[in-house]
């Protein structure tokens, strides 16, 4: 049993979902079990917790009820796992539409998006180039105040450090459309952590 876990712990989470998606062993979700469900259990549930804890609010048992209901899915749709495509990619994706199922009751999302996505969008590096000791108390405070669009693509990218490719599938958008929002994003940021410095 023990030599069965060291060699799960040496596939790639692809290998583990295509494994989940040949087998027919029900979830443990984190239990005494050692097949390859738990061993993405494992993984990914601390890192989805971590996700779901920033996005929905800070609140922890909240977080935790999202990332059970994640693996769940996870079980429930591992037949649609397209064997060799990227399993963060496919699993953020569940997280993501988790979210925005979670915020759809809120009308201005989608307001929100379609007037950031027809503003013209400036020829500048999307990327921000952050030491982890810069996120300090403002930058939180800054991040808690952007609409949950901009925070999850913030979370994404910079927090769980996903592709803009990957971001673009989980997202359900284009790539260009990722970084365009990315751009505007950082502006926000850039801007407001300004106002901090000069307080």
């Amino acid at each position: 049993m023990r030599l069965f876990s060291i060699n799960l712990q040496k596939q790639s989470d692809e290998q583990l979902l295509s494994a989940v998606k040949r087998g027919n062993h029900p979830p443990s979700l984190g239990g005494a079990g050692r097949g390859p469900f738990d061993e993405l259990y494992r993984r990914y549930a601390r890192r989805l917790q971590g996700f779901f804890y920033r996005q929905l609010g800070g609140d922890g048992e909240r977080a935790a009820d999202a990332t059970q209901d994640v693996f769940l899915r996870i079980f429930e749709a591992r037949e649609h796992y397209a064997e060799g495509s990227n399993a963060a990619t496919w699993i953020f994706t569940i997280a993501y539409n988790l979210c925005k199922n979670h915020y759809r009751h809120h009308a201005y999302v989608a307001d929100y998006l379609a007037t950031l996505d027809s503003e013209p969008a400036e020829e500048q590096q999307t990327e921000l180039y952050m030491d982890r000791a810069v996120l300090h108390d403002a930058l939180k405070e800054v991040l808690s105040s952007l609409p949950d669009p901009l925070h999850q693509l913030f979370s994404l990218r910079y927090e769980e450090e996903l592709t803009v490719p990957q971001i673009a599938v989980i997202m359900d958008v284009p790539e260009g459309t990722i970084k365009s929002r990315l751009h505007k994003t950082m502006n926000i940021i850039r801007k407001r952590l300004k106002q901090y410095e000069e307080k």
